[in-house]
C-alpha cells in the first residue's frame, strides 16, 4: 500500500465528493458520474417505502427532475477513513428547492476513491 496520509486520503475523498455536489448543483449528471462505481447503488424512504436500487436511478432523476441551483450550498460533515474503506455524510441545502442528508460508502479501488452506494433522507420538499 502507497505511504499516503490521511489528509491525503481525505482530500481524495473530498473531491470525490465534490463532484457530486457540483453535479447536483449544476442538475448535470455527467458531472457526478465520475463519483460512483458503476456498481453503485441508490436508497432513500419515499412515500414511507424503501426506494432505489442501481445509481443509474440517482442520475435520471438528476436529469430530468432537477434545475440548476446556484443557490444550493453543501457541507461534508464527517469523512470517516480506515484503509480502502471510507463513510462521509454531507448535508445539502437548496438543491432544487430540497434538503438532503446522503450517507456515502466509499472503497478506493485501483487506488482511486469511488462511491459503491449512497442512502438519503430528504428534509423538505418542494
Amino acid at each position: 500500500m502507497p505511504n499516503t496520509t490521511y489528509l491525503d486520503e481525505y482530500n481524495a475523498i473530498v473531491d470525490v465528493l465534490n463532484k457530486y455536489n457540483s453535479g447536483g448543483a449544476k442538475a448535470d449528471s455527467s458531472i457526478m458520474k465520475p463519483a460512483f462505481s458503476e456498481k453503485a447503488t441508490i436508497f432513500g424512504i419515499e412515500d414511507g417505502k424503501l426506494s432505489g436500487g442501481p445509481i443509474q436511478g440517482l442520475f435520471d432523476v438528476i436529469d430530468s427532475a432537477f434545475r440548476p441551483s446556484p443557490e444550493a450550498k453543501a457541507a461534508i460533515v464527517r469523512v470517516d477513513i480506515v484503509g480502502t474503506a471510507a463513510s462521509a455524510r454531507v448535508d445539502t441545502d437548496n438543491i432544487s428547492g430540497y434538503r438532503f442528508t446522503d450517507f456515502f460508502n466509499l472503497l478506493k479501488v485501483d487506488g482511486k476513491w469511488t462511491v459503491v452506494s449512497k442512502i438519503y433522507h430528504t428534509h423538505s420538499a418542494p
